[in-house]
């Protein structure tokens, strides 16, 4: 998380900060577990597939902890994924619309889908993100403030 401190300049600081969430694990986890219960029956196929199961949960637990969201007083920084790193700079004026999209479980715990759309670059999206709503207020709340309508 100590990437996006390093980009901020002088005078700017972060008002809200959030990252991935945990559930993006539960996949790999499914997979172990269904691997496991079917070892017996299966055999060389479920230790194939419990070693899939490892591998992806090996890159979702990266990607996890490489993953940074940040609202500061004049941008929206994003460091998201491992090993394809996507990196967002997006200025508080340049943004078109903020939203976010939370399935019915992403609703339970609190995880969901953050859409950024800018004037340059167009559509951000970045799956997983703790708690949307709250990110999306403050990011609405910090353009209304700069006096942007």
């Amino acid at each position: 998380m100590g990437s996006i401190d390093n980009k901020l300049t002088d005078g700017e600081r972060i008002i809200y900060r959030t990252g991935c969430h945990w559930a993006m694990l539960l996949g790999p986890m499914i997979v172990i577990i269904i691997g496991g219960l079917s070892l017996r029956a299966q055999g060389i196929h479920a230790i194939a597939l419990m070693a899939f199961g490892f591998v992806w949960g090996g890159f979702s637990y990266a990607s996890l902890r490489a993953s940074d969201v940040a609202l500061t007083s004049t941008r929206v920084l994003i460091n998201a994924g491992f090993p394809l790193r996507r990196t967002y700079d997006i200025p508080l004026n340049e943004i078109v619309a903020v939203d976010y999209h939370q399935p019915a479980l992403g609703s339970m715990l609190n995880f969901g889908k953050l859409i950024i759309v800018d004037k340059k670059h167009g559509r951000a999206t970045i799956r997983f993100v703790s708690s949307p709503m709250d990110f999306t207020t403050k990011v609405r709340q910090q353009i209304l403030s700069s006096g942007r309508p």
